[in-house]
């Protein structure tokens, strides 16, 4: 079962524009651990006090979920997260040439030197701990081999692979996670960007190459395009992958619902999981399928997920989709009688861009049954 740390309260709140208070730090917390998340990255204590006051209160919550803190590799860092009394850190560092030239002068000795410092101290501390892999996907594989032997040495707990700027494709990620996977020595979390679109892709092809964690977050919120998104991941690990994953609908939506309103995001209609109109089907074809069985042209029941099953009377709705609208209002009508009435609900449709509702239908009805 593949294990998910979510990081909505950290990497989701890096994203531009957004900023989270203590009650919506809280709130979101309490739904994550609801839906599931394994483990939840709460934040940066480095930040300073009132972050590290907001880290506390989320630590007293006694969720089932382990709570992470984000630092760099720095013993300041990890003195803040100790102080905050966390379990578990993530411990960051560049593992790119060109992001080691930017934060260590392309030092890469002193880097490896200032890890090895703050893991040990991390340990004996009795920490939790992944190492950071900042960049991972424009570094060398050989470097990260490197790294990852000397986190395995020192007792460090798992390495998360970092698709930072979101390049990678999907076969790219198979073959990277398969060979550092071989090498039997930390066990692998992903950390993909969507800046192409390929952060979900490249996530699962991650798992599929045998890593074993995924970070996400809500409605894919993060930097620039943002992170895999914890609904679709959830989701494609319950019904693609087999995972014994509970989704509770209502908790679920309320997630969305808390995380979208904390962003000041609106959820795209069409979104994946949860839009408004995933479970709408207008086109004759699906929706005479759909109303001869529900599994016709739908990868998941609605229920699941709490959305809401409509065949809306649009441009390209069939007679089947006019009769049942008809049935739900207590008129009987022959098939072959409603053939007249679609060309004309196209054009009304697509002139004013908006479909019908019953009312409008039982009166084109009515009208054609007088003339």
């Amino acid at each position: 079962m593949a294990f998910i740390n979510d990081t909505t309260l950290r990497d989701g709140e890096q994203a531009p524009y957004v900023a989270f208070n203590t009650a919506e730090k809280i709130a979101i917390a309490r739904a994550l651990d609801a839906c599931g998340a394994d483990e939840l990255e709460i934040g940066i204590p480095a930040m300073g006090t009132r972050e590290q006051e907001d880290i506390r209160e989320l630590l007293a919550l006694g969720l089932g979920a382990r709570m992470m803190t984000w630092n760099r590799a720095t013993m300041r860092d990890l003195e803040a997260s100790l102080e905050c009394g966390v379990p578990a850190v993530d411990l960051s560092i560049p593992v790119s040439d060109i992001l080691i030239d930017v934060k260590f002068g392309g030092d890469k000795e002193r880097m490896l030197s200032q890890l090895e410092a703050v893991i040990l101290a991390a340990k004996r501390e009795g920490l939790y701990v992944c190492i950071g892999a900042e960049d991972s996907s424009r570094a060398d594989l050989s470097f990260i081999a490197e790294v990852m032997q000397l986190g395995h040495a020192l007792g460090a707990d798992r390495f998360r692979y970092c698709d930072t700027v979101g390049i990678l494709t999907p076969t790219r990620t198979y073959e990277a996670i398969k060979a550092l996977v071989s090498l039997n020595l930390l066990p692998i979390e992903m950390h993909t960007h969507n800046d192409f679109g390929l952060a979900n892709a490249n996530a699962l092809s991650g798992l599929d190459a045998g890593a074993q964690s995924v970070n996400t977050t809500v409605i894919g919120l993060g930097e620039r395009a943002g992170n895999a998104s914890f609904e679709q991941i959830s989701m494609a690990l319950k019904h693609l992958y087999g995972d014994a994953r509970h989704i509770d609908a209502m908790q679920m939506r309320s997630l969305i619902a808390i995380v979208a309103e904390a962003a000041g995001v609106t959820i795209a209609p069409n979104a994946p999981i949860i839009g408004e109109r995933l479970f709408a089907h207008e086109s004759g074809i699906h929706a005479d399928g759909m109303m001869k069985n529900s599994r016709a042209y739908e990868p998941f029941d609605a229920e699941e997920v709490g959305g809401l099953r409509a065949f809306p009377i649009g441009k390209h709705s069939g007679t089947g989709t006019v009769m049942y609208h008809l049935k739900q209002l207590g008129i009987t009508a022959e098939k072959s009688a409603l053939h007249s009435l679609l060309p004309r609900i196209r054009e009304i449709v697509t002139s004013r861009k908006q479909v019908l509702d019953d009312m409008e239908l039982v009166s084109l009805y009515r009208q054609s049954q007088c003339s």
